[in-house]
């Protein structure tokens, strides 16, 4: 993965030859040539497990590579990859044939969509990864330094839930990359989810929008939606944190189905109820982007920990 050729710390952009500073300062150049070459950077996240914040990153991605757009999409969830899979993606990069200066190849979706994931630099995609901080630092920055992303109109990137190594290292290494937020309609992912929003706060960055994920139940027989999990909840938070609301989306067992059998949904010309909130979703992410400086927000300050829940001149906590 690190591309190093040999002692010629010249040619590394890795850090992991040459004296520590110099590689570093040769990473530095790396990952600002990549990333100058990428209009807009997304980082999806929330607050906790569970809320199918990977089926929102890759339907994005696929969603946006569809309208003709360039867009990358970089799994960073590095303990629980699973974008390979969702995209039935099974290339290595052992088999790849790339000289010692060249850039590494992303795995290739379709025409417009490169994509990249630790499980593409494992023998074994069932082995476990098994790292601390530092390890996870090195290899996110790897996967800007050292893969060949060339032009792209976006890079999505998906992240693990909560606040750790993972998002934080985004935030520090992409100053300019913004949040997608998802959630689900109970109150305990609300509650979280607003941790991750004070978070995008602290680290200054700009939040594209709120989606709620879950938001009702499509029947598989009568096509209705039946709200199972509450629904609003999402809304109304994107409102108390004054940001824009992407949009709800259901359960659907086809775009469950899809996304075990490698086949998302939204690469299909299906139709459902959730294809149309996932197709509002991109509609609202493209719109926002393109009018980034007037409709990208901060998360406003709540004044305490409860996220906005609450009035800041009488709260205690």
């Amino acid at each position: 993965m690190s591309g190093c050729g040999g002692g010629d710390s010249s040619s590394c952009s890795s850090g992991s030859c040459g004296s520590p500073d110099a590689a570093m300062a040769q990473q530095d150049m790396a990952i600002n040539s990549s990333l100058g070459k990428i209009k807009n950077k997304i980082l999806v996240m929330s607050g906790k497990g569970g809320v199918g914040k990977s089926t929102v990153s890759v339907n994005l991605a696929v969603g946006l590579s569809k309208r003709g757009y360039k867009v990358g999409l970089m799994d960073v969830d590095l303990h629980g990859p699973d974008i390979c899979r969702m995209l039935n993606l099974e290339d290595k990069l052992a088999d790849a044939k790339v000289n010692k200066h060249e850039l590494l190849p992303p795995m290739q979706f379709g025409d417009n969509l490169k994509v990249v994931s630790l499980e593409y630099m494992m023998e074994d995609r069932d082995d476990p990864i098994i790292w601390r901080g530092p390890l996870k630092v090195q290899a996110i920055r790897q996967f800007i330094a050292d893969l060949a992303w060339g032009d792209l109109d976006y890079l999505i990137i998906d992240a693990p839930p909560g606040t750790g190594d993972e998002p934080l290292t985004v935030a520090q290494t992409i100053p300019d990359a913004h949040a997608v937020v998802v959630t689900t309609p109970q109150e305990v992912a609300l509650a979280d989810v607003r941790k991750s929003l004070n978070f995008c706060k602290h680290v200054k960055m700009q939040v594209v929008g709120m989606v709620e994920n879950m938001s009702g139940f499509v029947c598989p027989h009568c096509s209705e939606t039946v709200e199972i999990f509450k629904s609003g909840g999402g809304e109304k938070t994107a409102k108390d944190f004054g940001l824009n609301f992407l949009g709800k989306v259901p359960v659907d067992p086809k775009v469950v189905i899809a996304g075990d059998d490698g086949a998302p949904y939204l690469s299909s010309d299906a139709e459902s109820p959730a294809i149309d909130a996932f197709t509002k979703v991109i509609d609202n992410v493209e719109r926002i982007t393109k009018e980034k400086k007037s409709t990208l927000k901060m998360a406003e300050d709540s004044g305490c920990g409860c996220g906005g829940s609450c009035n800041p001149d009488t709260c205690d906590c």
